[in-house]
């Protein structure tokens, strides 16, 4: 028992950012099993019994109440179940302030022997100020997340000891790192206007990383190589502040597997760690190889749970649902969030209704935990303080003047179709027709795409058509992107007629593009698929339309796309100015957003962490997987190997994300007879799947049902 708490404690202690923080950290490790001294415990080791039969974290957490040790007291009484609402905290640990526990005293001095520490020690482990509550609510959860990790870190040391040798932690490299980005640059054209611009904004955007920790902000335009321009900044900055790793945060799956390819060509797979749903490394050939690739997928896996890596690159829902949570499981990678560089890519992305809650947890981040944070979006939403927005007190922008990047990268003009009268699909054929060139229409709904797509019929001379939405499984739509890819490389005429989920991190370049009516974010973002490369003669063609009945995903989706149209109509060439968008998003979260719809800062403030964790959501409805297993051959032989296993592991999960579809659960009550719930828990689809548009229902069903 002694070696375990011992070995906790010291894992924790060290995993505090800041020297006053060590005792704190440290006295919690030795406390957490103090319930472990109890009789009744240690006759379920010897005799054994169910397990959780014998509760013992409220013990611990209940002494370290009794000494005013708060923050420890909540982290214990949760390092099992999850963090507790304040009452329940409350509920758990009177028993122990009210002396109401037989022993309990015995216990306590078995456990002092044991561990060699006095009650003087306990009591002047505390004493941390912070000026605000959520402060110390974020306090809280670091030290739960540490606790956390490192009680399964020393557990599974005794028990797993050949899994835990694989856990080999790599400090960030970050001067070999620099050399090799560098030498990645020294490869890139040095010709023309958009390179130079490029090299330019660049040696700008590295001379401010010697500052010092805090909120920055990259605003590049499309195409401007942001991604890297943000990492040469990020690990000299890390090198500055002596910070441990570099988190990468995006939206979408399908930038995450281009972010991650990229960074992988330059500094290798020992360096980048991929965490996300659908992430499955590739085979290679040679037994030797294929040995070492295992070995490196069990030590990612690993580094899944705790994010021991120098490079992470995630999702925007697995890093802010995980910071919200009050799960163990989720949250034990959190304290490694400590004394990191974070950067939000498309950070416009971000849902409206949760972002003072989600601004605010990043403020108390950088404050506790001595972090560094990088918004990177050619739309930079207005994220910084002002009246009736409680935001970010400052965030220094990389590029000083913008505006200048913004004027000479110009790539579109943009065009109001009927000055946004609301059209039908035959007069929007009509013009799609007349612009005999490869065009891209996005719609705000998987109805009307299908229905255009499907009008569009054998409209046109194209060499060939595609559509693209979430009704296809992402190996289908992989597919489609690829072949999509190659006829524009290849200067075939075709038509793509697309949902927003084009919008950002599929570089297409397209010379004509369509976009539905819709909230500015989007419209710009659509533009980036539109001259993308800027090798036409002139500018590529954007034309915004207003479908006739077309519909929008939600109310604030609607009324952030009616505000865009009136300020678009007020004055078109607004879209070209950098900071456009800035001054729309201020006055949408002004005028039709709650910013904190469901009161999340005052739940955190009152140290509600499980109504917090029911509370934030990035994405609202719940959905839940379908497996389509009639997509090809593959998708049927992977069902067919997965039928009878009892156990699925998480490479069988990696595997069918490729073949799954995220749906509504009203779907699977509505097409109950075409799914199979498997024994092991999963979904099937045995419904229609359309080798072109995916799930095949009634369009308005699309919409109501598929994600």
């Amino acid at each position: 028992m002694f070696k375990h708490l011992y070995q906790t404690s010291q894992f924790a202690e060290n995993f505090a950012c800041q020297e006053n923080y060590k005792p704190a950290f440290k006295i919690t490790g030795l406390l957490h099993d103090l319930g472990k001294y109890q009789s009744a415990f240690q006759d379920y080791l010897i005799n054994g019994g169910r397990r959780g039969s014998v509760p013992h974290a409220s013990w611990g957490a209940g002494y370290a109440r009794i000494h005013k040790l708060l923050e420890a007291s909540i982290a214990i009484d949760g390092h099992h179940k999850g963090l507790p609402d304040n009452a329940a905290w409350k509920s758990d640990t009177n028993p122990y302030m009210h002396n109401e526990i037989p022993a309990f005293k015995d216990v306590v001095l078995s456990f002092l022997d044991d561990v060699g520490v006095s009650e003087v020690d306990i009591n002047t482990s505390g004493g941390i100020n912070f000026s605000e509550l959520s402060q110390r609510e974020i306090f809280v959860r670091y030290l739960f997340s540490a606790l956390t990790d490192s009680d399964w870190l020393s557990t599974e040391e005794h028990f797993e000891a050949e899994k835990s040798a694989m856990r080999v932690g790599c400090a960030l490299p970050v001067d070999e790192m620099i050399i090799e980005l560098e030498e990645e640059f020294s490869r890139k054209s040095t010709e023309g206007e958009i390179n130079r611009l490029r090299n330019a904004a660049r040696s700008e955007v590295v001379s401010k990383a010697l500052l010092p920790l805090g909120f920055y902000s990259l605003a590049l335009p499309t195409g401007m190589g942001k991604t890297l321009t943000s990492l040469a900044w990020a690990l000299r900055h890390a090198k500055q502040n002596g910070l441990k790793r570099i988190i990468i945060v995006l939206p979408y799956i399908n930038i995450i597997d281009q972010t991650a390819q990229t960074l992988k060509g330059i500094f290798g797979d020992e360096i980048v760690l991929e965490h996300h749903s659908s992430y499955n490394e590739g085979k290679k050939d040679g037994d030797d190889e294929k040995e070492a690739l295992l070995q490196l997928q069990k030590r990612q896996q690993l580094s899944c749970e705790n994010w021991d890596y120098p490079l992470i690159v995630t999702t925007t829902v697995q890093f802010f649902e995980s910071l919200f949570s009050n799960r163990p499981s989720k949250c034990r990678k959190n304290h490694n969030i400590s004394e990191s560089l974070v950067i939000f890519d498309e950070v416009q992305s971000l849902p409206k209704e949760v972002i003072l809650p989600t601004l605010q947890m990043l403020k108390d981040i950088q404050v506790v935990m001595k972090s560094s944070f990088l918004f990177c979006t050619a739309t930079q939403p207005a994220f910084e303080k002002r009246p009736k927005f409680d935001g970010i007190t400052a965030i220094c922008p990389l590029i000083k003047e913008p505006d200048i990047l913004y004027d000479k990268t110009r790539r579109v003009e943009y065009h109001l179709l009927d000055n946004l009268a609301p059209i039908e699909y035959g007069r929007l054929s009509a013009v799609v027709l007349g612009c005999d060139a490869s065009t891209l229409v996005i719609f705000n709904t998987k109805k009307a795409s299908l229905e255009f797509y499907t009008f569009m019929g054998t409209f046109g001379n194209w060499e060939s058509k595609y559509h693209l939405s979430t009704s296809m499984c992402p190996s289908h739509r992989k597919n489609v992107i690829k072949k999509i890819r190659d006829d524009l490389s290849a200067k075939k005429k075709i038509l793509v007629v697309s949902t927003q989920l084009i919008e950002a991190g599929v570089d297409f370049d397209f010379p004509v593009l369509f976009r539905a009516m819709a909230p500015l974010e989007a419209v710009i973002q659509s533009a980036g698929r539109c001259n993308r490369e800027g090798k036409l003669a002139v500018y590529g063609k954007v034309f915004l339309f207003k479908l006739q009945n077309g519909g929008m995903p939600d109310k604030t989706y609607a009324a952030c796309a009616g505000f865009a149209e009136e300020l678009i109509k007020t004055d078109i060439n607004q879209l070209y100015k950098h900071d456009v968008f800035e001054r729309y998003y201020s006055q949408v979260i002004d005028l039709y957003v709650d910013p904190d719809k469901y009161a999340i800062n005052d739940s955190r403030r009152k140290f509600n962490f499980a109504t917090v964790n029911d509370s934030y959501r990035i994405i609202q409805k719940a959905t839940e997987g379908l497996f389509i297993c009639n997509f090809n051959e593959d998708s049927r032989q992977l069902l067919h190997s997965l039928r009878y296993k009892e156990f699925l592991g998480r490479n069988d999960y990696r595997k069918m994300q490729a073949y799954t579809v995220q749906v509504y659960e009203k779907f699977i009550f509505q097409h109950a007879d075409l799914i199979e719930t498997m024994p092991q828990g999963f979904r099937v689809w045995h419904g229609k799947y359309d080798q072109a548009t995916g799930i095949s229902v009634a369009p308005m069903e699309a919409d109501n049902y598929v994600v």
